[in-house]
């Protein structure tokens, strides 16, 4: 079993770690809080080969975040250090293809500094395929990373932004163009969505929101909702 701690490590800065069937953990990196980034909040993307990939929320060469692979021997190499433009501040797991490939978002950063949807090649080369606009027709700063499909369509949440901004479902396809799906109301259907959904059969979305629902809850306590296609 793997994981991340967002703080203390040796430096202070966050680690990777193992814990054995036993409970015995081993620390398998320790942030430094320079150029390999500071604050790791996602959990861990596992290759089967036992490299792990996964992203700071601060840190790397321009403080933003980065993307990083560590190896079973404990050597991190960071993919890709974000530069605001580009994105800023990922939070989520990311997501791979069968080449290898990542995906996933960003809570700041694009062209609107609202967000990102982005893809990162096996040899480390980065691409916004999407930068958030928010207002009443866009999303704005997705918390939560993507699922992918077999078709490769990226589907996921943004915490703000949509109709009423609470949030919405988006999806993204392979060509970058995007779809906002559903766009939260707080009451009944939910509002700020932070997890990623999970694809079901006959491609209906399942997820949850971290507010509204039943207004009989203080403020909303959140739903799971299913959104069809």
């Amino acid at each position: 079993m793997g994981g991340t701690g967002n703080c203390n490590g040796g430096y202070g800065c966050g680690t990777v770690f193992e814990v054995s069937a036993n409970g015995s953990e081993q620390v398998l990196y320790s942030f430094t809080g320079q150029s390999d980034g500071y604050t790791p909040l996602a959990g861990l993307l596992h290759d089967g080969k036992g490299n792990l990939y996964g992203t700071t929320v601060i840190g790397g060469i321009y403080s933003v975040g980065t993307v990083y692979k560590l190896t079973r021997s404990g050597w991190l190499t960071v993919l890709h250090s974000f530069a605001g433009a580009d994105g800023a501040n990922p939070t989520a797991v990311l997501v791979s293809d069968k080449a290898g490939n990542l995906y996933g978002t960003t809570g700041d950063g694009g062209t609107n500094n609202m967000g990102t949807v982005f893809e990162i090649t096996t040899k480390g080369v980065e691409k916004v395929l999407y930068s958030f606009a928010g207002g009443s027709s866009d999303g704005s700063y997705p918390r939560a990373g993507v699922a992918r499909d077999a078709n490769g369509n990226l589907y996921g949440t943004t915490y703000s932004g949509g109709s009423a901004n609470k949030g919405t479902v988006f999806k993204v396809t392979p060509a970058g163009v995007e779809t906002i799906l559903h766009s939260f109301t707080d009451s009944p259907d939910g509002a700020n969505p932070v997890n990623k959904v999970t694809l079901g059969a006959h491609g209906n979305i399942y997820g949850m929101t971290f507010w509204g629902g039943d207004t009989a809850c203080s403020n909303g306590c959140g739903v799971v909702f299913k959104l069809t296609p």
